[in-house]
């Protein structure tokens, strides 16, 4: 098959997609109102932002815990967060995953861990998400409901765990994504290491900072926390971390502080 054929094939299927799942503008405005860090300055953007949301939820499962019912505007609001990180990517990013579980509210996993002296040790744990490598992808309804409230705090709990899938498309959570060829592997471990080892010296001073504390965890969560605040709290994010925010933007190709809805 020609290119040429073969990208007429491909804009066809994804034609047909979109109209097997078409968002009603009533509910796009909806959707934009509550979650404003969605809106895009760019009318092409955000069309793309929609068509997106519309192959996403033709290509994805949803699957619901009881208490919490897969409404179009749920499916919707989950859909249209997940692609915001890939508005320049593309959906192809994600084809490593299928499922979506959704539960009303965090829950509780039993982790082990096993330590130096091969003694194991148990513990709960309390989830909003949780991205795992080939999916699904398990989130929190009532941490998606208050996204455009808790924006302003730097948190997004979809944003996160879709910032891990990408983050695990080479293989390991290890805040080394494929990263495009404007980037090297070099500049970028520099930056995030970098910026890594100084918000985890802030985080154990009990100094503020603009980013979740929860990244100091390990590298990959702050990979995941600063995904999280580059789209729903840019301007603070690029004043306290400049040098990510500008790689970032060469990652996502999107400068999110400059659309002016923040």
């Amino acid at each position: 098959m020609g290119a040429g054929l073969l990208q007429r094939w491909r804009a066809h299927r994804e034609a047909a997609a979109v109209a097997r799942k078409p968002i009603p503008e009533a509910l796009w405005k909806r959707n934009l109102v509550r979650y404003p860090f969605l809106r895009r300055r760019d009318p092409t953007d955000e069309a793309e932002l929609r068509r997106l949301t519309s192959l996403f939820l033709d290509r994805k499962e949803f699957n619901a815990a009881p208490g919490v019912r897969l409404s179009d505007d749920v499916v919707v609001a989950i859909a249209s967060q997940a692609c915001l990180p890939v508005l320049r990517l593309g959906l192809a990013a994600y084809d490593d995953f299928v499922g979506i579980v959704l539960h009303p509210d965090q829950v509780v996993a039993r982790r082990a861990v096993t330590d130096d002296d091969g003694v194991v040790h148990e513990y709960d744990e309390v989830l909003s998400g949780e991205a795992v490598r080939g999916g699904p992808v398990m989130l929190s309804w009532r941490d998606v409901r208050t996204a455009g409230r808790s924006a302003a705090d730097a948190y997004n709990v979809v944003i996160h765990e879709f910032a891990h899938v990408l983050d695990m498309a080479n293989g390991e959570a290890d805040a080394m994504p494929p990263l495009p060829a404007a980037i090297g592997r070099a500049e970028w471990q520099r930056v995030i290491e970098t910026d890594y080892a100084a918000f985890t010296e802030r985080v154990d001073a009990g100094h503020d900072t603009a980013l979740d504390p929860y990244g100091a965890e390990a590298i990959d969560e702050f990979f995941a926390v600063a995904s999280e605040a580059f789209f729903v709290a840019p301007r603070a994010m690029k004043k306290e971390h400049p040098a990510l925010y500008g790689v970032f933007v060469r990652y996502y190709r999107q400068d999110p502080a400059a659309e002016g809805f923040f």
